[in-house]
This record gives structure tokens, sequence and C-alpha cells, in this order.
């Protein structure tokens, strides 16, 4: 009834001739060679050459005719991001020597307030720069306390900083709305006055009020800081922003020459080894997985201090080297490694069911990332999605929204994936047929249109009844012009996929299509590779959903000269029985 011929071996060819060899799995450090057999004698990296713009904010907010005494900072709230910026601040602005803060002279019952004339005064300033991740109201603001009639002040953050920058959490200043009031109050003032904490019991004696003259940083994520603009809008418009970037691009050799000088102040500021000459490739590919392109280096100090802490454990001959780190992620990949695998074990064992041969009309193995709540880690697992057409008005039955199942953006894709088949067959009427997409064994909510370039697949194998190759697996979202888009979670997504493959036996004709765009984005582990390198796997790009299903079904997608798929489509809608084509229009009949 339909024609099953495929399309000549030379277009197959030609299709499938643009895999990947292994050097696109992994980033190119061919170009810093020399650099990184001198990477250990570079100087470690001033803050301004990491962090120029935040530089030039902390600059800005320093200055002694600085618009603003608040300033707001973009970055993670935690020590190591506190500690940083506090170091930044204290190069920016030296401590003079001067001497700020009061001195408190209690006789008895009597209490009076001088300004300090040397650094051992109880009210003197300590220090330039302070921060605390947490803090409670009697910490910042000192306290006053009465024993048998003795009385004694105790001098909180903010006394200890008089004169210079306090730097708080924005979740800190959330959490305790009172405790921001009054410190906006003080600031306002440029007066600390003394407050009993407790409302109904008024302080045992009268204590003066003393100057205090202070500046603030408030650190937090973009969600904590847009809580601090709704609750002080003021506040958001005039004071100075700052933000830590998270990334430093990698155009340039000079880049990757500021990142190690980086990495150099980060071990010398952690007492840690320096890294040999051979860790620096290792390093910079477990970097780039971590920020997700080869084309950007990570620089959150938290996470490249523990990475470094991790391969110290390894270390030898007092430096870290390639075999080090290598240890140090095996090793952590284990400990952390028990959920990935037993989900691994249940398609194994054929408790999910995963098909990675054969062909099945309507079926198709995605790739979805997983992520478990208080699992470290997430990883990548083949989803198998499929899909049923019958005679009908062209309604699209996503399973799993009308269970609600998927959240909006999945319900995005599916949109966006049927506007662009319509407009492909040209119908000006819905397509006659009703369609049922599901994916199988999902229990849990799943979102995003990762998906949705294996869901129009598996649609156009369901209407053409052209079956679709288990041996691949299938992740990118389409837009309405069938373009391919990249997609997040790349990398796991492809090694999910891989160990299934493995696990079974690689047969050499296992693969997995992506989006070309995606191809910055792969740092593959070292089993995927050397698999690819001796081609008992591939990896496709493709920029086209047209590319994807012509491979995926070994038929051209709409050639004149050879059958393909949409003139297989229309051929269906034509064979509609009499009785069924009375139901849809007459350009259907």
């Amino acid at each position: 009834m339909y024609n099953h011929a495929f399309p000549s071996d030379d277009y197959i060819d030609t299709l499938t001739s643009n895999r990947l060899s292994w050097q696109h799995l992994l980033p190119n450090n061919t170009p810093y060679q020399t650099l990184f057999t001198q990477a250990a004698q570079l100087a470690p990296a001033e803050f301004s050459a990491i962090q120029s713009r935040l530089a030039d904010s902390l600059t800005l907010f320093c200055h002694p005719r600085s618009p603003s005494r608040f300033m707001l900072l973009k970055a993670q709230e935690n020590d190591e991001y506190m500690a940083l910026i506090a170091r930044a601040l204290s190069a920016i602005r030296p401590d003079s020597g001067a001497i700020h803060g009061s001195k408190y002279i209690i006789e008895g019952r009597h209490i009076r307030v001088e300004p300090a004339t040397q650094p051992a005064d109880n009210f003197a300033a300590q220090q330039l720069c302070g921060y605390q991740e947490w803090i409670e109201p009697e910490q910042l603001f000192g306290c006053v306390r009465s024993f048998h009639d003795e009385i004694t002040l105790h001098p909180g953050l903010i006394h200890q900083l008089n004169g210079g920058t306090l730097i708080l959490s924005a979740r800190t200043l959330l959490a305790q709305p009172l405790m921001w009031l009054r410190l906006k109050q003080i600031m306002a003032e440029g007066i600390y006055r003394w407050q009993s904490p407790d409302e109904r019991k008024p302080l045992p004696v009268d204590v003066p009020p003393m100057p205090l003259d202070i500046r603030l940083i408030i650190l937090g994520d973009r969600e904590s800081l847009a809580d601090i603009h709704d609750m002080e809008p003021e506040l958001g418009e005039h004071a100075i922003y700052g933000e830590f970037e998270a990334q430093l691009q990698l155009i340039e050799t000079d880049d990757m020459a500021r990142w190690c000088s980086y990495i150099n102040a980060l071990c010398s500021e952690n007492q840690l080894p320096l890294l040999d000459a051979d860790a620096w490739p290792a390093l910079v590919n477990v970097a780039i997985r971590y920020s997700g392109d080869q084309g950007n280096l990570p620089l959150c100090p938290r996470w490249l201090i523990g990475q470094l802490k991790y391969a110290s454990l390894y270390a030898r001959d007092g430096q870290i080297t390639e075999q080090a780190l290598v240890d140090a992620v095996a090793a952590r990949q284990w400990r952390e490694g028990y959920l990935r695998e037993r989900m691994q074990d249940e398609i194994e064992l054929g408790q999910i069911l995963i098909e990675t041969e054969g062909e099945v009309v309507g079926q198709i193995n995605g790739l979805s990332v997983l992520e478990f709540p208080g699992y470290p880690v997430a990883f990548g697992e083949p989803t198998r999605i499929s899909c049923v057409v019958h005679a009908g008005d062209g309604e699209f039955t996503d399973v799993e929204r009308k269970a609600e199942l998927a959240g909006n953006l999945h319900a995005k894709g599916m949109m966006i994936m049927q506007a662009f088949l319509i407009t492909e067959l040209e119908l000006d009427q819905q397509l006659p047929f009703s369609a049922s997409m599901v994916f199988e064994q999902s229990y849990s909510e799943v979102d995003g249109d990762s998906a949705s370039l294996a869901e129009l697949c598996a649609l156009v194998s369901a209407l053409s009844l052209r079956p679709i190759n288990q041996q691949f697996a299938v992740t990118g979202s389409v837009d309405q012009f069938g373009n391919v888009q990249p997609i997040g979670g790349v990398n796991e997504k492809i090694e999910g996929f891989f160990e299934v493959c493995q696990r079974r036996g690689l047969t050499g004709t296992q693969g997995v299509v992506l989006p070309a765009a995606n191809l910055r984005h792969l740092c593959l582990q070292e089993d995927v590779v050397e698999a690819v390198r001796e081609g008992k796997f591939h990896l496709f790009p493709v920029e086209t959903a047209p590319e994807a299903l012509s491979l995926l079904t070994n038929c051209a997608y709409d050639d004149e000269q050879q059958p393909n798929l949409l003139s297989a489509i229309r051929e269906r809608i034509g064979q509609l029985t009499p009785q069924e084509r009375r139901r849809f229009p007459w350009f259907f009949r």
C-alpha cells in the first residue's frame, strides 16, 4: 500500500558523513601548551584583571565623593565571595592609619563619649572592611549589659567598621526587616543611638549616641536583589550596582593566561599546591564541563577552590598533577554515582524499556536530564517517546500535559512543533488525523522544549508510517521554521544514552543526533571520546529538522526525485476511506 523504497546510498552517505570526529568532543588545548608549561611562574592575578567591571564599581563606591553609600552586588551569598570582595576593597582603599570611632567612659551609672585617640579604645574602628554571611542584631549593633550594677558596653560589627565598609548578604536583611530598618536609619543620620532589644524594657542607663560613618554592600543573587528592590525601590534606583562575572570569555591566549594567574592566586590564598604543567589541560576540561561552554572558563572561587582542594588530596611531590585531578574527579563521581547507576540498572534489567536496535514506527529515544531533590548532580537518561495517530479532527494530545505532568515550556515546544509540520504540509485546514504523544514510563513532571525535535520525528514517523532507527537518540528543540536550536545538559544526555549502549554492547552503528549549535558545549567523558575515536559510537550534528528526519528514517524528507516523508503523509491522507473522507473538507477527499 505504501512505497517504502529508501533513498539512494549516496544521499544517506552525505548525511552520515557529517558525524563528529573525536577531536570535537573536547576543548582544544593545543594553542595553550606553551603557556601551560610556564603557568606556575605566572604572578597571581589582581582582582581588576579578572573582574574589571566590578573593580570599577568598587572604585566608584569607595570614592570620597561617591554618589551613594549603598551598593548592590550580584554574587553568591557565601564567605568565599565576601572574602574576595573584602580583599579587593582593601586593595582599592588601603588603611591610612587614621583612627575612627569613639571612646565610651563609664563612671558608675554615668556614661560619656569622646572621640577615639588610639586603636585600643573600646569603640575605635578595628578594620576598614568586614563581612558576615549571617548576623544577628546584637552582633551587628552591639548591646548594653548590666550585672550587679556594673554597666558594660559591647561594640557590634558596625562599630568595628566605623569609617569603613560593611558587606552583608541580602537574605540576612530580607529575613530580619527590623534590623534593616535600624541599619538604614543609622546610615542616613550618621549617628548610632543605643536601643534596648526589648521595647518593654528600657536601657538601664542613658547612653549617649556616637558618630558613625559606614558604607554598605548588599550581596545576593538576582532573586534576592529583586526582593531588595521590591522592599526598597529607592535603594534599587540609587545604589551603585556591581556584578561578579561568573565566567571569563576565552577569546585570545591572554585570556587563558589571566585565568591561570587567577588559579595561582587562589592556590596562594588557600595554601594549596601549584599545578604541574600536565595538570592544566585536565583542569581546563573539568572547568569547561562545569561552565558548559568551550568558550567560557568559570571564575566561581568556591567551586574552583573545591576542585583544587579535592585534587590536592591526591597530589604528589607537592604539586597537583594531571593524575591527581583525574583521580579526584573519578573518586567523586563514584561516591555520588549510586542513584545514576541504579537508574541505568533499571534499563539494563528491562524495567525501563529502551530499545537500541531495530526500527519502530512512531517511537524514538529522547534524552532528558534528571535532577532529584537532595542529590548533588544531574545526569542524563534516555526516554522512550511514542506517538500514535488515527483519523480525526487534527487534535494533538500531549498526554503529559493532560495528566498535569508537563510544564508551560514543554507545551510551548509541542505547539511550535505542530505549527511547523502543518506549514510544511501546506494545509489550509487542520490535519485530518489526531495524534497522541507520550513520554513512556515517565511519572514525574517534565518541562522544557529540548524534546520537541524528538517529538516531531515521532509524529512524522507515525503519520508517514516510516520507522525510526532505534539505534539513535535525539535531543534538540525546533522553531516554527524547522531550525534545530541548542539545548542544555548536552554532555549528560549523550553520556546517559552512551552508557545504555555500552552496557548492552556497542554495535558501531549507535549514536546521538544533536543540534549543531551545541558543538561548543561538548566536553565528554573519556570513555565516550574513546568510543567515538574507535568508531564504536557516533554523534551527528544537525541544523534543521529535515536533516534529523532523513537520518533517523533513512528516507528523504522532501525530494521530488525519490520517495520522501512529506509525500508519504500526503499519500496517506489521500487514502482515507470514503466514509472517513466525508468527515473532512472537499480538498482532503
